[in-house]
């Protein structure tokens, strides 16, 4: 949780896509009407990698997990997170995969693998949340989904979720 409260202090791995900065920038606007379009560009760019191993590696992994083959996924997966390291999105997907598998300590790691690389990651920091409402801490929860909101407040089930999380501890006030 420390990790997902200090992220603005954090600086994006100067690997990234520098366009991301722009797109980041215009995705914080909450009248952007092509929201969607923004957010779109920059899953895009998330995925890419100069290497096409790397690129291959992720395909393989997406297909397969697509296929619900989860033992291939994670082995294409694994093999991409130890040649590549400061891949963000690898380490995100991996994360993904480990909370579809009930493997929420793992998922935790490699989602603080991916925040370390992009702090900007709203999708991490969800399934950080997730895993979290999963765990039974709705404070913790809404704290990160309120984070991913700060980065990209398009989400709209983010926003329902946020606002059904506030009503349950508002009804526990009164």
């Amino acid at each position: 949780m420390k990790l997902i409260l200090s992220l603005a202090r954090h600086a994006p791995s100067p690997a990234l896509a520098p366009e991301l900065g722009r797109l980041f920038a215009q995705l914080a606007e909450p009248e952007r009407k092509d929201a969607k379009a923004v957010e779109d560009a920059i899953w895009a760019l998330w995925l890419e990698h100069d290497d096409p191993e790397a690129s291959e590696l992720m395909e393989r992994a997406l297909a397969a997990m697509a296929q619900r083959q989860f033992d291939i996924a994670e082995t294409h997966l694994s093999k991409l997170v130890g040649a590549f390291p400061r891949f963000p999105e690898g380490w995100n997907k991996r994360a993904t995969l480990f909370f579809m598998l009930d493997r929420d300590a793992e998922s935790v790691a490699d989602i603080e693998r991916a925040l370390a690389l992009e702090p900007r990651h709203f999708g991490a920091i969800c399934g950080f949340a997730q895993i979290c409402l999963r765990a039974g801490d709705r404070a913790a929860a809404l704290a990160a989904f309120e984070t991913a909101l700060v980065i990209n407040p398009h989400m709209a089930s983010v926003q329902q979720a946020v606002a059904e999380l506030r009503d349950g501890f508002s009804r526990r006030v009164h």
